[in-house]
């Protein structure tokens, strides 16, 4: 019990900690990120941090990791509620969108910043984040090749075009919402998405009217 009690623990104050550096990581950016940053921020001691990350990169590396975790709990699996289809495409653009401006994070998108941020960075850093939107990116086109092969998009929409415009809209919407005013920023990018599925569909009936 004793020893199951103390790996409850740890596990509490690696998810906290996790928590605390993703936050952090969309302001300061992943590479500020720092053990001692993140132990002020918690008021924990740096040492004790060491029990679960030995190095920035290995810090770094598990924030991407409960970033993604977050974004499927978040905004990928409510979505997946929606009738598979252009429906669910249309959902997890929403979705997306939804928890861009709910505040989730305060700076906004972690995956944006920090693939902006690691771009012309090569490593491992760079590399997983590139793996985690290559896996983002066939998702996207997973769903758009289902509609087609529904009926419910004409049969000559390219699902990797449909994929690549859905995440530009999501990208772009977040990158000029603190700038350009989110409620509009954020209709837009709905609207948009919505507009390109209406004219694609054979019956735009199954689609809301409106965002």
């Amino acid at each position: 019990m004793t020893t199951d009690g103390r790996l409850a623990r740890g596990e509490r104050t690696r998810v906290a900690v996790l928590d605390q550096a993703l936050l952090l990581a969309t302001v300061a950016g992943l590479d500020g990120l720092s053990l001692n940053q993140v132990a002020e921020a918690l008021g924990v001691s740096k040492s004790g941090l060491f029990a679960h990350w030995r190095s920035k990169e290995s810090l770094q590396l598990a924030v991407i990791e409960h970033a993604r975790r977050q974004w499927t709990d978040l905004v990928i699996r409510p979505a997946l509620r929606e009738p598979a289809g252009v429906r669910r495409l249309w959902a997890v653009h929403l979705s997306r969108l939804r928890f861009y401006e709910d505040g989730v994070l305060p700076g906004g998108c972690f995956f944006a910043n920090a693939q902006f941020e690691f771009n012309a960075r090569p490593g491992v850093i760079r590399d997983r984040l590139a793996q985690v939107l290559g896996e983002w990116m066939a998702f996207l086109t997973t769903l758009a090749a289902d509609a087609v092969d529904r009926g419910e998009l004409d049969p000559g929409v390219d699902p990797g075009r449909l994929a690549y415009q859905t995440e530009s809209l999501g990208v772009c919407a977040v990158m000029q919402a603190p700038l350009m005013g989110a409620e509009a920023t954020f209709l837009q990018a709905k609207r948009s998405l919505l507009d390109q599925l209406h004219a694609l569909a054979p019956d735009p009936t199954i689609l809301p009217e409106e965002p």
